[in-house]
């Protein structure tokens, strides 16, 4: 094994640490050091038998990640609301929605990903802002 920067690993950490990422990589020449935190997913099935939210409240006071009826981030990326610059967004909170619907889009490596409905619903909440940077699992919305 060729000689390791732990130095270099230890400054990647800690940028890790103040951006939020989770995984970063540098490269020079043949020689390259990746550095990526382990995340973990649970989800859990949304039935149409699920009681919707009673107030707003409920989404408020637990975290994007475990908002009843959260849609992840499949990828890391940046998070579009519409089509283009002007246009409506995709949907927003209250829109009902049906499974297989275009609900926002991930750019990633110029490639534009539409992100589906999962399920049919009505969306309770959006955590994201348009143009803002995404992460995989990443809460994107939710729908209840």
């Amino acid at each position: 094994m060729k000689n390791i920067d732990s130095d270099a690993i230890r400054e990647l950490a800690k940028l890790l640490d103040e951006t939020g990422l989770t995984e970063i990589e540098i490269s020079e020449g043949d020689s390259a050091i990746r550095v990526s935190r382990a995340t973990t997913l649970s989800a859990a099935p949304v039935s149409a038998a699920t009681a919707p939210l009673s107030s707003q409240t409920a989404l408020e006071d637990a975290p994007p990640s475990e908002a009843p009826g959260t849609v992840p981030s499949p990828m890391v990326g940046t998070i579009y609301l519409a089509s283009g610059t002007g246009e409506a967004n995709f949907v927003k909170i209250g829109d009902s929605v049906s499974e297989g619907q275009t609900l926002l889009i991930v750019e990633a490596m110029k490639v534009m990903n539409p992100i589906l409905a999962p399920r049919a619903g009505a969306v309770s909440a959006i955590f994201v802002e348009d143009g803002q940077p995404v992460e995989f699992g990443e809460a994107l919305l939710a729908i209840i």
